[in-house]
């Protein structure tokens, strides 16, 4: 469990009852300093004494609640974004579900807003020990990366050369069994200095350059190479998903590059699973459906990533042979107290059902969440629940390690209580 005596936390809630509530709850977890505020406003004048009192620029973690009268939770948080007052932030609320969903909206446009998530009041323990356990996780949005003045693509072909992009791996495990399906390759870059860096680094700066080509052969190659590995321990029905980028999917002679790739490997195209989203498909509309089409026709697996209810993503699940149906961790996440959420979820698994393809439920953390999926029928899931991404030379002994525990998940609901 993390040590959080050096933390100081500010609960800012108008009801005196919910605000105990939410002091207990971080003093039982260990939290040096638990202080409290009823408003917004109150609570700026908080921190303002915190800082005089301590020296210090802020704290580590807020937990504000959205409807609070004098200033709400919305104009709390814009204010901690411009003084940088806080390290993290949790917001909650007891209304409507999709007032949350703002505030994550509003996080995903703003690259100064450190938001770990958003809870539904009352506040369960465990589902604050699940945000809790992103602090530090270093995240970044795409806006901030292209603003990187540090990044320059000098930088990128030496790391390509170097071959310090490296594919790691995060299980997909069958709900029903609790056997591990597949596993999907995830892009990082083993930078010397920095240390191991996540995708948001620097695919940005990738895309639409020439190193598209040969950073995707070199994790498809990587991938590749693994998966031969632990064909010859055992693995042989281990299956791995390998995204592919616009860029790729609409270049015709590119297909054949990722076919000889396999093929050289003596690995069956049932094994792969090329990973491709909505709006790839959107980019240079006819060729990508060829490619599409090509790919499918070799016996390669093709998954529909970041799966949506709009129009557009309907659209292209009915005219692409795709073969699985990840479904967008924002739809899963919470779920199981989210009516809004669990609507969609519910849409999607059931699109899938009759559609008869695969349904994989991305970013799943809670055991409520599990248990929800399993409810509606979905097959394949992959999250922190579940194992964090992890090096290749890991998977083996993981597997070996989490049998009993993958198991017991894939239990009936009554079993897990």
């Amino acid at each position: 469990m993390k040590d959080w005596s050096t933390h100081t936390a500010l609960v800012v809630e108008d009801s005196a009852v919910q605000r105990t509530h939410m002091v207990s709850m971080l003093r039982s977890l260990g939290f040096g300093l638990v202080l409290e505020a009823w408003n917004g406003e109150d609570a700026l004048e908080v921190l303002d004494q915190h800082l005089r009192s301590s020296g210090r620029q802020g704290v580590q973690l807020v937990l504000t609640d959205l409807d609070m009268p004098r200033m709400d939770g919305i104009e709390l948080i814009r204010h901690l974004n411009e003084r940088k007052q806080t390290d993290s932030l949790i917001v909650m609320s007891a209304r409507d579900p999709r007032l949350l969903e703002i505030v994550e909206n509003m996080d995903a446009d703003n690259t100064g807003l450190n938001l770990l998530g958003t809870l539904l009041k009352p506040v369960m323990m465990d589902d604050l020990n699940v945000l809790l356990r992103r602090v530090g996780q270093v995240r970044q949005s795409p806006a901030a990366v292209l603003e990187r003045p540090d990044l320059r693509l000098e930088d990128l072909e030496q790391a390509l050369a170097a071959s310090q992009f490296v594919p790691v791996f995060q299980p997909k495990i069958s709900m029903s069994s609790g056997l591990i399906k597949g596993l999907e390759a995830l892009a990082r870059w083993e930078h010397p200095e920095q240390g191991l860096l996540a995708p948001w680094h620097f695919i940005s700066c990738i895309e639409g350059t020439p190193l598209m080509a040969g950073f995707t052969l070199s994790i498809v190659q990587q991938s590749l190479a693994r998966l031969v590995e632990w064909q010859r321990i055992g693995l042989t029905s281990m299956k791995v998903s390998i995204n592919l980028s616009a860029d790729i999917l609409a270049e015709r002679g590119f297909i054949d590059k990722l076919d000889e790739l396999v093929e050289s490997y003596g690995i069956s195209p049932e094994l792969v699973i090329w990973e491709i989203t909505e709006t790839m498909v959107m980019n240079n509309l006819a060729q990508a459906l060829a490619n599409v089409a090509r790919l499918r026709l070799k016996g390669y697996g093709l998954a529909m990533d970041d799966y949506g209810i709009g129009y557009s993503s309907i659209q292209q699940l009915s005219r692409c042979p795709f073969t699985e149906l990840k479904i967008d961790r924002m739809f899963v996440d919470g779920a199981s107290q989210r009516p809004n959420r669990r609507v969609i979820l519910e849409s999607a698994i059931e699109m899938g059902q009759r559609l008869g393809v695969t349904t994989v439920a991305e970013g799943v953390e809670k055991l409520s969440d599990w248990a929800l999926l399993r409810e509606l029928g979905c097959e394949l899931a992959q999250g922190y629940l579940i194992a964090r991404p992890m090096p290749a030379g890991e998977i083996a002994s993981w597997i070996k390690g989490n049998r009993a525990r993958l198991r017991k998940l894939s239990l009936p609901a009554t079993a897990l209580r």
